[in-house]
């Protein structure tokens, strides 16, 4: 039985002293919360302050990026090492404004989910179809390839901690989000490569997790699809009661 996820990611939000208040009301409201495993994604600059701020609950913090080199002449780059350092635990990597604004290839995401691995931190994989991309049916042959390039020359046995978040491009910050339908197939879809690419065992460990302007008013009906383990939360992960609701509502059981 897998454990709902439902991960915020604040992108470039939140100075040090908005994260720390939101904290102060948001621990308030989730210190009876349980079924649910909470990740908070500030930026790096308020990473430590989050990982302060959480100290005593079960909510875990992640890094929004990483580079895969230990150190380096890496000039604005954060590797694994550093990320660690700030007491965080997991890393998004792959997110679709890192691969359109940022130019992130298939390739680096793979090195940057190898380096996240052999550190030690836990990695939410990012993939999704632009509307071109779905509007051409081409949605599933994305999927598999962002896959099976994301996380070539892993084994079976690396990829336990692996999060896959599902995100169509399309539906982030735009208000529209996949129908149930569309992202359980989805979903269903990243299954059963993960399956095929890694062995039934693996696959079923992995938690895949839907995101694309999830909100309080939708992530029931989506969390409720068999293959949907959560949420990866963006513009409503912002405000601390919005992302208290979500939370609840991803409370559903999946198996």
């Amino acid at each position: 039985m897998r454990t709902p996820l439902i991960a915020a990611n604040w992108k470039m939000h939140k100075t040090v002293d908005e994260a720390e208040a939101f904290l102060k009301v948001f621990r308030r409201l989730t210190k009876d919360v349980t079924g649910v495993d909470i990740v908070i994604a500030p930026p790096f600059t308020a990473l430590t302050a989050v990982v302060a701020g959480v100290q005593g609950s079960s909510i875990a913090v992640a890094g929004q990026d990483i580079f895969w080199e230990a150190e380096g002449a890496f000039t604005g780059a954060i590797s694994p090492t550093l990320l660690l350092q700030t007491g965080a635990t997991h890393v998004i990597i792959g997110h679709s404004e890192r691969r359109q604004v940022f130019g992130d290839s298939d390739e680096a995401v793979n090195l940057k989910m190898r380096s996240a691995l052999d550190f030690g931190l836990a990695p939410i994989l990012c993939i999704g179809e632009t509307l071109e991309e779905r509007n051409n049916d081409e949605t599933l042959i994305v999927l598999t390839r962002q896959i099976c390039q994301g996380l070539d020359g892993l084994a079976g046995r690396n990829i336990a901690p692996l999060v896959v978040a599902y995100e169509p491009v399309w539906a982030i910050g735009t208000g529209h989000h996949a129908t149930a339908e569309q992202a359980g197939q989805a979903h269903s879809h990243i299954r059963t490569t993960l399956r095929e690419k890694f062995g039934k065992g693996a696959a079923g460990s992995c938690r895949i997790v839907y995101g694309g302007s999830v909100k309080a008013g939708n992530v029931r009906e989506l969390v409720a699809q068999p293959e949907i383990d959560g949420a990866l939360v963006g513009g409503a992960s912002l405000d601390p009661e919005s992302f208290f609701e979500i939370v609840e509502g991803g409370r559903v059981t999946t198996v």
